[in-house]
């Protein structure tokens, strides 16, 4: 059969674009925190702007201005976020615990992975004064109830004269911290790390108790 020369060939469907999907304001709002946490990361807040930020989360720079009035802001906020990621991620720990060895073993590790994977970011925010200052008091309440929590959960299990136990659970607060530092002198290794650690508070605690027995 010959072809028909003069019918034109039928045109193809085209297919619809996809429409940009619409983000609710705290899902662009948390995708501009990501951003900047991954720009502080990368170079620092020298390499910070508000431009760059929008660039990176896909967002012009009106935009940004919409959910952050200016840098102080955006940083402020993203440390907010930071704090409360780490109190959330404690008291999931707290409440998985058997028992105050274990809330002890998890609570230290879950700190110390997690300095260990947000630690940069954390240093360079604290280091930002202004930054630092308006969060300050809102983080020292809640170390102050965390502090409380764990110093009446110490004096339970090891029978110690509640200001004794304020003090010492203050101090293995500063233990933890410096054990989250310096992870890098067990080569990264959170769980050699958490033992070391794990070892020094509870033979401290059991060497309190064994001592205010005695008196």
């Amino acid at each position: 059969m010959r072809k028909n020369l003069s019918q034109k060939p039928a045109k193809k469907a085209q297919t619809p674009a996809p429409r940009r999907q619409r983000l609710s304001p705290e899902v662009r709002s948390e995708l501009i925190l990501d951003c900047a946490a991954r720009l502080i990361l990368e170079g620092g807040l020298t390499e910070i702007s508000m431009e760059r930020v929008g660039r990176d989360a896909g967002v012009s720079k009106a935009l940004i201005y919409n959910y952050f009035p200016n840098m102080a802001d955006l940083l402020r906020a993203l440390l907010e976020r930071e704090i409360k990621e780490l109190r959330k991620r404690g008291i999931e720990e707290v409440q998985a615990a058997d028992n105050y060895q274990d809330l002890v073993r998890r609570t230290t590790r879950m700190y110390i992975r997690h300095i260990a994977q947000r630690g940069p970011l954390l240093q360079r925010l604290w280091n930002e004064g202004s930054v630092a200052r308006s969060v300050a008091e809102k983080h020292k309440r809640g170390q102050d109830e965390t502090m409380r929590y764990f110093a009446e959960r110490a004096r339970k299990e090891y029978g110690l004269p509640q200001q004794v136990a304020i003090a010492a659970v203050d101090m293995q607060m500063a233990l933890t911290e410096r054990a989250a530092q310096h992870l890098h002198n067990t080569n990264n290794d959170v769980e050699l790390a958490t033992d070391i650690c794990v070892h020094l508070l509870l033979g401290g605690m059991e060497s309190l108790s064994r001592a205010y027995r005695k008196k």
